[in-house]
């Protein structure tokens, strides 16, 4: 028989078998779990982003906190997602908080190994906040997160083979095949940003040459016109007088912003990004043979300067062309809060479960004090 101690043992204690219960049928669990408000955060170098999201992928509130110090211990994000995810329960009644990180998250969803912007390594994000919330939590990477939200409910909808290629500082990627996100044996499928394009090219931060995202990023967009400035080149003149003579100062956005008032330079850069990204899909394309390519990330917001000349590369570097279906490329919808809303929503897979265990401690507490009040009378009887 359980004992009182047992039945109000900590509850992150016992949630933790719960969450581990969470495998790889996710296409079928998504249609049939709970309809209910969950907390989705995405995690970034910078910034928590938090908000609640319900059932349709509505964003029903929303929170920022930027991450003082740039996140130089674990501890100081794990209470700044503490302190957004009491905040909005305040407010709402929250079911589970599914968190996006920017890392490589371990294949059981727990441990974030590794990630570029944040002093995790092998951090035991899940079980960290499932022992301070009183809510589950699920763990992964902001990439598949993101996918997920523009399967379920943006530019990937009705698709059964999807990848998803986010550019932002560098290149992230996610896999989903028939409703399930592919995440590799060990969890880190997707870094498609570190495929070889260039032997012995650009230097790129993971410490090998010629990485895809040092040809097709915001670093790498930014980087070619910071050199085309600094080097007095006649064709950066527009950018040059922009920024003042201040090269530091020239960014992705603003190179874009540039472009569509139509800068000459500006265009060539993101027909060049383009172009890279365009070469890097025709790879993904031979070895996935997916049915649509999904571009986010903040680099995205080009559009058509960017999307345009990806889809020319695309078909000239596809193997086999001519021959073949050529998957789709289209912009993602959902914006930046597509790895919130992505996470959130798969928070409710492990809601289900953890609804079920909780009641099921909660009817065995009853049994519990029924028989400890029919002991009680029967003792002053």
């Amino acid at each position: 028989m359980s004992t009182y101690r047992d039945l109000t043992a900590p509850i992150g204690s016992r949630r933790a078998p719960v969450l581990r219960t969470v495998g790889t049928r996710e296409r079928r669990s998504h249609l049939t779990a709970p309809r209910v408000p969950t907390v989705g955060i995405d995690i970034g170098g910078t910034k928590v982003m938090a908000g609640v999201v319900d059932a349709d992928g509505n964003i029903l509130e929303k929170l920022r906190a930027e991450t003082p110090d740039k996140s130089k211990s674990p501890k100081v994000v794990e209470d700044t997602i503490v302190e957004l995810v009491l905040d909005l329960s305040d407010r709402h009644d929250v079911h589970a908080v599914g968190i996006g990180a920017a890392g490589w998250v371990d294949a059981d969803r727990n441990r974030v190994l590794f990630a570029p912007h944040l002093s995790w390594r092998n951090e035991p994000l899940r079980d960290r906040l499932s022992g301070r919330l009183s809510v589950p939590v699920l763990v992964d990477n902001d990439a598949n997160t993101a996918a997920w939200a523009e399967w379920r409910f943006g530019a990937g909808r009705g698709e059964d083979h999807l990848v998803m290629i986010t550019l932002g500082t560098g290149i992230g990627g996610a896999i989903l095949e028939d409703g399930q996100v592919k995440r590799g044996k060990f969890g880190v499928a997707g870094e498609f940003g570190h495929m070889q394009v260039v032997p012995g090219g650009h230097r790129c931060p993971c410490g090998n040459r010629g990485c895809w995202e040092q040809y097709s990023s915001g670093n790498a967009l930014v980087r070619e016109a910071r050199e085309l400035a600094a080097a007095d080149s006649p064709v950066a003149y527009g950018i040059i007088e922009h920024v003042k003579g201040s090269i530091g100062d020239i960014t992705g956005p603003m190179i874009t912003e540039l472009a569509r008032e139509g800068d000459a330079m500006c265009i060539e850069l993101l027909q060049d990004i383009g172009q890279w990204l365009g070469v890097g899909i025709a790879n993904l394309a031979a070895a996935l043979d997916p049915s649509c390519f999904v571009i986010g990330g903040g680099v995205s917001a080009a559009d058509d300067l960017l999307i345009g000349p990806a889809r020319e590369a695309f078909k000239r570097h596809l193997t086999g062309r001519g021959y073949r279906p050529e998957a789709r490329i289209t912009r993602a919808q959902l914006g930046p809060e597509a790895g919130m809303v992505g996470a959130a929503d798969l928070a409710r897979l492990v809601a289900r479960r953890f609804r079920r265990a909780k009641r099921r401690r909660v009817e065995r507490f009853e049994r519990y004090e029924r028989y400890a009040q029919a002991r009680r009378d029967r003792d002053s009887a």
